[in-house]
């Protein structure tokens, strides 16, 4: 089975503008990702719409496909580089992995456990992964997604809500002691032919409501399997985050 790792990185971000090329002790953010992600697969390339994301990616000796700056989603530049890559490398590629650009501290044990949704289970279709919330984690910021999910692994729905309700539990603030509450980890891999399908549906309900694009697969039948990871990735949104990072990691080189 042959992965494609795609690493979407764009400019222009209404947060953060330039985000991808920001320094962390001394690389790109993008190169920070790129190397972690080059670890596990053997294949990957960053899909991007600035030629300045291209050209650096380039000096560092990585593969960087231009896409289209008309693309709404990660998921939607995702199928363009993926389509292209397949002439650049010459070659197929039967699931394609979708890792945030914004990720410098994305584990490789992470990427290892979306690969084996797939090599483990011929009928998976999408997969992505969840993590249990910790006990200092706010459950009820509407930022972090959250997701419940069948017996199998399956995800039954995601939402910016608390989700489930707890009915018998009047104190919201004693929600966290009472379930284990999963947020979403927004790492996703697709077999080729389900990526090409779900890039072409048109926008339903729910995701109009929560914005939240998975839900759209969702009300269209396709089934999502989730693995649970219990690391911490720690996603750079904002210049907040950026300084959150440079301020308690500048003495752990060796978690990069």
């Amino acid at each position: 089975m042959d992965f494609l790792a795609i690493i979407p990185a764009r400019y222009a971000s209404s947060r953060f503008e330039g985000k991808p090329l920001v320094s962390i002790f001394g690389k790109p953010m993008i190169q920070r990702v790129y190397e972690r992600v080059a670890d596990v697969f053997d294949y990957c390339v960053v899909a991007t719409d600035d030629e300045r994301i291209a050209q650096v990616v380039i000096e560092f000796g990585g593969r960087a496909i231009m896409t289209s700056v008309h693309h709404k989603s990660g998921t939607d530049r995702c199928c363009e580089a993926y389509m292209k890559a397949e002439q650049y490398f010459e070659k197929p590629f039967d699931v394609v992995v979708n890792i945030q650009g914004d990720e410098p501290f994305i584990h490789s044990g992470q990427l290892e456990i979306i690969r084996k949704c797939f090599e483990e289970d011929p009928e998976c279709q999408i997969a992505t992964l969840i993590k249990p919330f910790a006990p200092d984690e706010d459950i009820f910021n509407p930022n972090t997604p959250k997701v419940v999910v069948s017996k199998q692994g399956y995800a039954l729905y995601f939402s910016r809500s608390v989700i489930p309700y707890l009915r018998s539990e009047h104190d919201s603030q004693n929600w966290g002691n009472r379930h284990v509450f999963m947020k979403h980890i927004g790492l996703y891999a697709y077999r080729n032919r389900v990526l090409r399908e779900i890039t072409a549906l048109e926008q339903g309900v729910l995701e109009q409501c929560e914005s939240l694009e998975q839900l759209r697969w969702l009300e269209n039948g396709y089934r999502i399997k989730t693995a649970i990871t219990y690391q911490e990735s720690h996603a750079i949104d904002t210049p907040a985050d950026l300084e959150y990072v440079l301020t308690h990691y500048k003495n752990c080189l060796n978690e990069l």
